[in-house]
C-alpha cells in the first residue's frame, strides 16, 4: 500500500494512490497539515504565531467544505459509489471541523486561561484529525477516479459496438456512414486514453498504454482501405484474411487498454517479469553484494542456481543462426568466467559460514566483486550482439527492397513473383522479431522492455498483411483501393522500422548512462498531437505559442480524420470514371489528396516546434559539460524552425516556385 504523497510525513491513507493527478492533489494537503503538527513548542505563542495557525486551519476547513461538496455531487450523479463516497465525504467534513475547532486558538492569553483544548494542548487529537482527514480526502479521490475507468470502459463498449457493425457492412454506403461515426468514437477515446496514461504513475503501465494506443491509432487506417477492399472484391480470400486480422488486433489492442485502466494481469506483463536477461543479472549482482551484510540471508546453492538460469537465457543469442562467430564465442567465454568466479565465491562463502563468520573476509570480498564484475561484462557482450544485430538490419532493410518489389510485382498481377517476394519478407520479419528479442533482454528498463515487445509484436503481424495485400492487388491489379491499401501496411512496415531504429537509439542511451537527455517514446512518434501539451501550439503566422485545447485538438483529429476518408472516397468514385476526359474529377481527386496531406504538414509543424521549446526546457535539467554540447544542437534546431516558419509565411507565385518552397519546408521538416 502506498503511503501519503509527501515523503516526509508518517500518514497513511491506506489506499494505494496510482495516478499523478491524485497525487498532486494530495500534497498540498499533507504540506498544510504537517504545518500544523509539527509547531514549535515555545512555552510563550507570539500573536504572530497564533494568526498562522488560525489560518492555516481555517484554510485546511474550507478546503475541505468545497471538496468535499463536489464529493456529494459526484455522488449523486453516480449512484453506485453513493455509500462509499458519502461515508468518506462525511468523515472528510467531520476531520475537517476537527482541525478548525482544534486551530481556534484566540489569542495567547484566552488560550491558556480557558482551558479550551487546542492544537498546543492536544497534539494527539490533531494527528488522530489529520489522518483521518487524509485517508477520507485519498478515498474521496479514488472513488472519483474510478469515474475516469468508467468512461474509458464506456468509450471502449461503444467502439466495439461500432467495430462490430463496420465488419457487417455490405454497401460502401454504409460503410461510409458508420465509419464517421467510428473516426468520431476513436477520437474519444484516443483522448481519454491519452490523459490516463500521461496521468499513470507505473512507467510500465505508461508504456504499455502507449503501445496499445499506437496499435489503434496504425490500424485506423488500416480498417479503412482494407475494409473498402473487401468492399470492392467481396469474393476474394486474400482481402478478408487481411481485413479479418486488422479487426482482430484492433480488438486486443482495445482488451489491453481495459486489462491496464481495470489492474488485470495479462500474459504481456508476465513475460516481462520472467524474459528479460537484463533483469536476471540485475538480481544476481544483488544476491551477490547482499552477502556483504548478511553471509546467512541464502544459501551456495540457490546463487549457483541462479547464475545457471540467468546462462541459460543466453542461448537466444548462441544458438542464433544470425549471431556471428566472434560474439558467440565472447558470450560463452564471459559466461564461463562468471561460472568460475561464482565458485571461487561459494568457496570462501562455505568457509565462513562454517567458520561461523559474523561478516566477510577480505578473500571473500575480492571474490564477490570478480562476481559482480563477470556479469556486468556478460550484459556488456550481450549489449553489444544484440545492438549491433538489430543496427546491420536497420542498414540492410533500410532500403525496402521486399516491399518495393511486392508492389511491382502486385500492380503487374504477377501472382509467381508475389509468392517468391513474400518469402523473402517473411524471412526479414522473422530477423526482425529475433532482433527485437534480443534487445528487450538488454533493454535497461521494463518500460523499453514493453517497447521491445511492442516492435515484435508489430512485425510479426504486419509481415503476413503485407503479403495478402500484395496477394489481392495481385488478383485485381487494376484496383486503385488494393493498391492504396498495399500501400497503407507498407508505410506502417516502415514506420516500424523507424520506431526500431529510435528504440535502439534509446537502449544505448540507458546502457551508456544519458537516459533522460532526450527520450523519444512511440506514443509521440505514432500520434504527436496526442502528447502535445494541452495549451501549447504554434501559429504559422506570427511563429509565436498559442493555445490549442482539447477541444480544439479533438477537432484537428476528427477533421484529419475525415480527409482522409473523403480523399479516399474519390479515389474510390474515380475508379468508376473510365473515360478519361474528365479533368474535374482528376482535379477533384488531387484536391482531396492536397488536402489531407496540408493536415499532415501542419501536424508536423506544430510537433517541430513542440520539440524546440521542449529541448529548451531540457537543457536547464543537464550538468555544465553537456549543456554546451546540447544548446548547439538546439541553436541548428532553432534555426531549422525559424528557417520553416518564414517559409511559410513567404508568398510565392507560379507552380515551379511552388513546389520549391514544398521541397524546402520537406527539407527543413526533415531535417
Amino acid at each position: 500500500m502506498a503511503s501519503s504523497p509527501c515523503g516526509n510525513t508518517n500518514f497513511d491513507s491506506g489506499l494505494e494512490i496510482k495516478t499523478r493527478s491524485v497525487e498532486q492533489t494530495l500534497i498540498p494537503l499533507v504540506s498544510q497539515i504537517t504545518t500544523l503538527i509539527n509547531h514549535k513548542d515555545k512555552p510563550k505563542k507570539s500573536e504572530r504565531t497564533l494568526a498562522a495557525i488560525h489560518r492555516v486551519g481555517q484554510a485546511v476547513s474550507v478546503a475541505v467544505g468545497r471538496f468535499v461538496a463536489v464529493g456529494e455531487a459526484i455522488a449523486l450523479e453516480n449512484q453506485e459509489l453513493k455509500d462509499e463516497m458519502g461515508q468518506a465525504c462525511f468523515e472528510a467534513r467531520r476531520a475537517g471541523e476537527a482541525i478548525a475547532q482544534l486551530t481556534d486558538v484566540g489569542s495567547a492569553l484566552s488560550s491558556q486561561s480557558d482551558g479550551r483544548v487546542t492544537v498546543f494542548s492536544d497534539r494527539t487529537g490533531m494527528v488522530k484529525a489529520a489522518r483521518l482527514l487524509l485517508s477520507s480526502v485519498t478515498k474521496v479521490l479514488v472513488l472519483a477516479d474510478r469515474i475516469v475507468i468508467k468512461q474509458i470502459i464506456t468509450s471502449r463498449n461503444k467502439v466495439l459496438v461500432t467495430l462490430d457493425h463496420l465488419e457487417r457492412v455490405s454497401t460502401f454506403q454504409e460503410f461510409v456512414q458508420i465509419f464517421s461515426q467510428f473516426g468520431n468514437e476513436m477520437v474519444e477515446f484516443a483522448h481519454l486514453t491519452g490523459d490516463r496514461q500521461n496521468d499513470l504513475k507505473d512507467e510500465k503501465k505508461k508504456a504499455r498504454m502507449a503501445a496499445a494506443r499506437a496499435v489503434l491509432e496504425k490500424c485506423t487506417m488500416m480498417l479503412l482501405t482494407a475494409s473498402k477492399t473487401c468492399l470492392r472484391h467481396p469474393d476474394c480470400e486474400s482481402a478478408r484474411i487481411n481485413k479479418d486480422a486488422v479487426f482482430h488486433r484492433m480488438r486486443c489492442a482495445l482488451e489491453q487498454v481495459i486489462e491496464i485502466v481495470t489492474e488485470a494481469r495479462s500474459s504481456a506483463e508476465s513475460r516481462i517479469l520472467s524474459a528479460s536477461i537484463y533483469n536476471g543479472i540485475k538480481d544476481f549482482k544483488s544476491s551477490v553484494e547482499s552477502l556483504r551484510d548478511n553471509l546467512y540471508a541464502s544459501s551456495p546453492q540457490s546463487l549457483s542456481s541462479q547464475l545457471e538460469a540467468l546462462v541459460e537465457r543466453t542461448e537466444d543469442f548462441t544458438d542464433s543462426a544470425y549471431t556471428s562467430h566472434e560474439q558467440r564465442q565472447a558470450i560463452l567465454n564471459v559466461c564461463q568466467q562468471a561460472r568460475q568466479d561464482t565458485q571461487q565465491l561459494m568457496h570462501h562463502w562455505i568457509e565462513q559460514q562454517s567458520a561461523l563468520a559474523k561478516e566477510a573476509t577480505e578473500e571473500m570480498e575480492v571474490a564477490i566483486l570478480k562476481t559482480s564484475q563477470s556479469v556486468i561484462d556478460l550484459r556488456r557482450e550481450l549489449h553489444k550482439a544484440a545492438v549491433a544485430r538489430a543496427s546491420d538490419l536497420l542498414k540492410v532493410h533500410g532500403e525496402q527492397l521486399p516491399l518495393r518489389s511486392l508492389k511491382a510485382a502486385g500492380a503487374e498481377g504477377n501472382l509467381e513473383a508475389v509468392a517468391e517476394y513474400s518469402r523473402t519478407l517473411t524471412e526479414q520479419k522473422e530477423q526482425l522479431v529475433e532482433a527485437c528479442r534480443l534487445l528487450c533482454h538488454i533493454s535497461g528498463t521494463e518500460p523499453l522492455e514493453i517497447t521491445c515487445i511492442h516492435a515484435e509484436e508489430t512485425f510479426h503481424v504486419i509481415g503476413p498483411q503485407i503479403m495478402s495485400a500484395a496477394q489481392t492487388l495481385a488478383l485485381h491489379p487494376s484496383s486503385k483501393i488494393a493498391k492504396e491499401n498495399l500501400e497503407v501496411f507498407c508505410e506502417a512496415w516502415e514506420s516500424q522500422l523507424c520506431d526500431m531504429a529510435l528504440l535502439v537509439r534509446e537502449i544505448n542511451d540507458v546502457f551508456e548512462g544519458r537516459r533522460g537527455v532526450f527520450v523519444w517514446h512511440v506514443s509521440f512518434l505514432m500520434n504527436p498531437l496526442s502528447v502535445l501539451p494541452q495549451k501549447h501550439s504554434a501559429n504559422l503566422k506570427t511563429a509565436k505559442a498559442v493555445k490549442l485545447d482539447a477541444e480544439e485538438q479533438t477537432s484537428m483529429a476528427k477533421l484529419g480524420l475525415e480527409l482522409r476518408l473523403l480523399s479516399s472516397d474519390v479515389d474510390t468514385e474515380v475508379e468508376k470514371w473510365e473515360d478519361q476526359e474528365h479533368d474535374v474529377v482528376r482535379q477533384s481527386q488531387s484536391l482531396a489528396s492536397m488536402a489531407y496531406n496540408m493536415y499532415l504538414f501542419t501536424r508536423s509543424f506544430l510537433c517541430v516546434h513542440h520539440v524546440n521549446t521542449e529541448s529548451l526546457k531540457a537543457v536547464f535539467s543537464l550538468v555544465d559539460e553537456e549543456k554546451t554540447v546540447v544548446m548547439t544542437e538546439t541553436d541548428k534546431l532553432v534555426a531549422l524552425c525559424q528557417q520553416l516558419q518564414m517559409g511559410a509565411r513567404t508568398p510565392v507565385q507560379g507552380k515551379t516556385a511552388t513546389f520549391q518552397k514544398v521541397n524546402v519546408l520537406h527539407l527543413s521538416v526533415s531535417l
